[in-house]
């Protein structure tokens, strides 16, 4: 089946990296590509509904080697490490990866990574849309600290639905069964060195595969898991947009980082307009941003990313752009916010989406009006985010107590 809307033509050619999975998974048909980090990244193989059914119901491979690995290693790579984010680090566990966000010095959200610490003193930072490489360097540079930032030749695949946990036992054992929620541990496969991880970008039971010596076993890898995934029906497919929203989980470029579109100041968004005030932990260390995330909690934000359900046809495909939300359905009426993300959720049978509107639009119940170019005005109204699991009971499976993000 088709993807039900014009995909216009990207050129492929050598300004544009390509994936070590690249070669790979063309060979599935891949109907539409994004540019990632600078990267070529397989969006769609089939109609994005069916791949929502796919990943929801059983196995799918996705190729994520546009999430760059940057490297903190070194003697001082905990010290460095812990100044590029607000979350303190030094209740990191080797093995435990974090959930976290990079803040600039006015406290706007510059990526939010995963991160994996692989030893006392090496960390991965797997990093969303934007250039964390060279800031990290850049911070580095002027630290004085004894530590190396690189890029790794290393590249992740994830393992996504929830017959994951069958097809990794398959592949790795039971020992694979025993990682918790944001935990990894290092496995060889077929002579090749991996790093599991227990997360990925849905809400369902998922792994992350970061296979080490990407450049050159890229194909082996994904051939053994194609194999390995016959008789648990494995799926190739993209990044499940629906699922995503459904999880209530924020794209960086699009829901965070509002900085390419008319309405927006240009300035980042903060943690705690983006409902990710957790993430800034009370901690004696410096970082980047502190002074700046502190006098914002002290004197609170007057815009903030809400979960919005909206009325109308379905929302299939993506928005060519953000849609006006505005305080009523006159011609005169204002644009207060924009909806940045929003499709149609078979399982809900609703528009969801992300809106960013000022604080006092933002209580659960409040209605909104969108003003959307096929189907004029909708109605909307504010709803608790995620719109699934809000407890995350799906992804965390078969993990033990005491997981942690």
């Amino acid at each position: 089946m088709r993807i039900p809307y014009d995909v216009p033509k990207i050129h492929m050619y050598s300004r544009i990296r390509k994936s070590p999975y690249f070669y790979a998974s063309e060979r599935h048909g891949v109907q539409s590509y994004t540019v990632c980090n600078r990267m070529y990244h397989p969006r769609h193989y089939d109609d994005m509904i069916t791949e929502y059914w796919k990943l929801v119901r059983d196995v799918t491979l996705w190729d994520v080697g546009v999430e760059r690995q940057v490297e903190i290693a070194g003697p001082d790579a905990l010290t460095l490490a812990n100044m590029l984010t607000p979350r303190d680090l030094t209740k990191c566990a080797v093995g435990q990866n974090k959930f976290l966000l990079n803040t600039d010095v006015d406290g706007g959200v510059i990526n939010n990574p995963v991160l994996l610490r692989l030893a006392e003193d090496c960390f991965w930072f797997s990093v969303a849309d934007g250039d964390v490489l060279l800031w990290a360097k850049g911070v580095a540079s002027q630290a004085g600290l004894d530590v190396r930032v690189s890029e790794p030749d290393v590249a992740p695949v994830q393992i996504q639905g929830p017959k994951s946990q069958a097809l990794m036992r398959d592949l790795f054992g039971e020992r694979v069964l025993d990682l918790k929620y944001y935990w990894s541990s290092e496995f060889e496969l077929n002579g090749m060195n991996v790093v599991v991880g227990r997360t990925g970008y849905t809400g369902e039971v998922g792994y992350e595969i970061y296979l080490r010596n990407a450049s050159r076993d890229a194909t082996k890898l994904w051939d053994t898991l194609l194999e390995a995934g016959v008789p648990h029906d494995l799926a190739v497919i993209g990044p499940c947009q629906i699922r995503r929203v459904e999880a209530g989980i924020l794209s960086y470029g699009s829901d965070i980082a509002l900085d390419n579109n008319a309405y927006s100041d240009y300035a980042f968004l903060n943690p705690y307009e983006i409902g990710l005030g957790w993430t800034v932990d009370d901690q004696e260390a410096d970082f980047v941003g502190k002074q700046a995330l502190a006098r914002i909690a002290e004197e609170g934000v007057s815009r903030k990313v809400v979960g919005v359900e909206i009325g109308g046809d379905p929302l299939i495909g993506y928005l060519d752009d953000y849609l006006p939300v505005t305080d009523g359905p006159q011609r005169t009426a204002k644009q207060i916010g924009q909806v940045s993300s929003a499709f149609w959720s078979p399982r809900l049978e609703k528009n969801i989406g992300f809106a960013l509107v000022p604080t006092e639009q933002s209580e659960n119940g409040t209605k909104l009006t969108v003003h959307t170019a096929a189907r004029g005005e909708v109605d909307a109204v504010v709803v608790p985010r995620p719109f699934v699991d809000p407890k995350k009971e799906t992804p965390k499976g078969l993990a033990a107590a005491g997981t942690s993000r």
